[in-house]
C-alpha cells in the first residue's frame, strides 16, 4: 500500500519513502557515508538514506566566500557548517531560524564582536568548510584588521543579563552574578529522522591567563540546548570532567607558554604567546531524537567586569546518524585537516 507507513517513520512510499521497511531511510533522513567497519569488521553497503535517488551524496561545505564582517546570522550558521535550511511548513531537517543574541536572548546589535574567519592566526584553521565563527567579549578581529581592538579590553555591548543559572559558579573560585559584553548565536534546528545526536567543535582564548585564574570575573563560554538533554548543566553542554564551565579554569586549558600544546596557536591572534592562553580544539556531543526540534545558543560573556577579553571559535557542527547511544560530553578533538 503506497499510503501505508510500514516502518513508522512518518513517511509513506507515496510521500517519497524509498525503503518503508527501514525507519532510518526516508526523505527526512540525512545521508550517511560510512567508511568505518562495523562490529563484525565489515563496512556496510552504501545506502540512499535520504531517498533522493543518489547514494552517499553527502552535502558539500556551504561557507566559502563569506566575509569577515558578515552579520547575517544565517551565514553565522553556515560558518559552523550548518548548511541545510528548513521551514516550519515542511518536514525537512536543518536550520529553522538563526539569530545573533545577547545573553538573555534579546537581539544583538551589529558589532565587531562577531567575525567569520578562514583561520585564526597562521596556525589555527577552520575545522570544516572554509570558515569558522568567532565570538568575542571585545572584538573578533586579528591585529591587522582595521577595526581590531589592539589591547586587552574593548567593550562592545556593556552590561548584560545572563541566561538562567549563569554565570555558573566554580566551587573553588569566588562567585559573581553579573555579566558584560555578552554575545551569542542562536540556531533553532530540526534533526534528521535518523539522527541520534550531534557534535560541534570550539576553542577558547582569554587575556585572563595567567594572572586572573580562579577569580570572580572569569569569562565563560556556554552552549545551551533547549530542551536540555540529560547530563547537561542548566542546559549547558560544554564543560570539563569536573563540571567546570568553559573559562580560564577549565581542565582543557593547555595552549600557553609552558602548557602541553605550547603557544604556537596564539601567534598572530592578538593574544600574546608569552602571557595569554587558551584551549585546544574541543568537541562537544549531545543526544537528540530523530525529527526533534531543538534550540542551541552559543554564548560568550565577560563575568564580573568588562576587562580582559576572551574569544570563542565555533566550527564543525555535524549530525550523528551512525547509530549507538550519544551522551553529553566534551573531549579533546582531533584536527580533521
Amino acid at each position: 500500500d503506497p499510503n501505508a507507513d510500514s516502518d513508522g517513520d512518518g513517511f509513506t512510499p507515496a510521500a517519497g519513502d524509498c525503503n518503508d521497511a527501514d525507519a532510518n531511510v526516508n526523505p527526512g533522513a540525512i545521508e550517511v557515508e560510512v567508511t568505518e567497519p562495523d562490529a563484525s569488521g565489515h563496512i556496510p553497503a552504501p545506502a540512499d538514506e535520504d531517498c533522493d535517488g543518489a547514494i552517499d551524496n553527502v552535502a558539500p561545505p556551504c561557507d566559502d566566500g563569506l566575509s569577515l564582517e558578515d552579520f547575517d546570522p544565517a551565514n553565522g550558521a553556515r560558518a559552523i557548517d550548518l548548511c541545510a535550511f528548513a521551514s516550519r511548513d515542511d518536514r525537512r531537517w536543518g536550520v529553522l531560524s538563526a539569530r545573533y543574541i545577547r545573553g538573555d536572548g534579546s537581539p544583538a546589535a551589529r558589532s565587531p564582536a562577531i567575525g567569520l574567519f578562514d583561520g585564526f592566526g597562521p596556525n589555527v584553521r577552520a575545522q570544516g568548510g572554509a570558515r569558522l565563527l568567532a565570538l568575542s567579549t571585545g572584538r573578533a578581529r586579528l591585529p591587522d584588521h582595521p577595526d581590531a581592538c589592539r589591547s586587552e579590553s574593548c567593550s562592545s555591548y556593556g552590561p548584560g543579563a545572563a541566561p538562567p543559572g549563569f554565570p555558573q559558579d566554580n566551587p573553588d573560585c569566588p562567585p559573581s552574578d553579573f555579566i558584560n559584553d555578552d554575545i551569542g548565536l542562536e540556531v533553532v534546528l530540526r534533526a534528521p529522522q535518523n539522527a541520534t545526536g550531534y557534535e560541534f567543535l570550539f576553542k577558547f582564548y582569554t587575556y585572563e591567563y595567567p594572572e586572573w585564574v580562579c577569580e570572580d570575573f572569569n569569562d565563560q563560554f556556554v552552549a545551551l540546548a533547549t530542551p536540555a538533554p540529560p547530563g547537561s548543566y542548566n542546559g549547558n553542554l560544554s564543560f570539563d570532567g569536573e563540571g567546570r564551565p568553559v573559562s580560564v579554569n577549565i581542565a582543557f586549558f593547555d595552549v600557553c607558554d609552558g602548557c602541553p600544546l605550547g603557544s604556537s596557536e596564539l601567534v598572530g591572534t592578538g593574544f600574546s604567546p608569552r602571557r595569554d592562553g587558551g584551549t585546544r580544539w574541543l568537541k562537544t556531543r549531545a543526544p537528540v531524537r530523530g525529527g526533534e526540534e531543538i534550540s542551541l545558543r552559543f554564548i560568550l560573556f565577560d563575568t564580573g567586569d568588562d576587562r580582559f577579553d576572551s574569544t570563542a571559535l565555533i566550527d564543525g557542527f555535524r549530525w550523528i546518524a551512525t547509530g549507538g547511544t550519544v551522551s553529553v560530553e566534551t573531549t579533546p578533538a582531533v584536527d580533521p585537516r
